[in-house]
């Protein structure tokens, strides 16, 4: 199971594990994403990082800032959400941030994340953070994204509209095209078995087969 959703801040453990204990078995996904990404480049066509934004849907958000309004004021502030931030960007790591790029066809290699924090606004909880290349990654020409979860506990899906995807100070004349995954086959889905999702790890491939794909072409 995913670890920013298993092992989340002891706060909300008990009331998100009992929604999904009552989820029928083998209901994957058990959360869903939209996800919004902006690609940093320098300005010389390197790859600096990616900007997620990541907004979790209303039952997850509903039990994730449970008993977090410290101060009673009715409202969810940002600094309440500190250490639920901390936990999620951290257990990022072993999943590999769910992102996946290579620039100019080579595999790019993360950092740890940086200004990451979390809101919540009109019911829905969303994680913004920076994932920092490794070292800067030469794209003037192609690079390509994927943003998934692969054991599939997380469902992600990019944003309708032109700010699904950014590039900031990207090369001259570049050109984004973005694949969303199709929707699963409910039946086929159920035909899998809950120990099946279980023994799925970081490693797996069965996610891939649900990611969001962003190809951007360079003259």
């Amino acid at each position: 199971m995913t670890p920013m959703i298993k092992r989340p801040a002891a706060a909300i453990t008990a009331a998100l594990m009992t929604a999904l204990a009552a989820a029928p078995a083998a209901a994957h996904p058990h959360v869903w994403v939209t996800a919004r990404s902006e690609v940093l480049y320098d300005g010389k066509g390197e790859m600096m990082g990616v900007r997620h934004v990541w907004t979790f849907d209303a039952a997850y958000s509903a039990f994730a800032v449970q008993g977090l309004d410290k101060d009673g004021d009715g409202k969810i502030s940002p600094d309440e959400l500190k250490e639920l931030a901390q936990v999620n960007v951290e257990s990022l790591n072993e999943y590999g941030y769910f992102t996946v790029a290579k620039a100019n066809g080579a595999k790019v290699a993360f950092a740890d994340p940086r200004d990451y924090g979390l809101t919540y606004d009109n019911g829905a909880l969303t994680l913004t953070f920076t994932l920092p290349t490794a070292k800067p990654a030469r794209a003037d020409k192609l690079l390509s994204l994927e943003v998934y979860d692969p054991t599939y506990f997380v469902s992600f899906a990019m944003a309708e509209g032109d700010d699904a995807v950014r590039l900031a100070d990207g090369p001259s004349g570049c050109k984004t095209n973005v694949t969303r995954p199709k929707t699963p086959d409910p039946a086929k889905m159920q035909e899998l078995s809950e120990s099946f999702f279980e023994n799925l790890s970081a490693n797996s491939t069965f996610g891939a087969d649900f990611a969001n794909r962003v190809l951007v072409a360079c003259p």
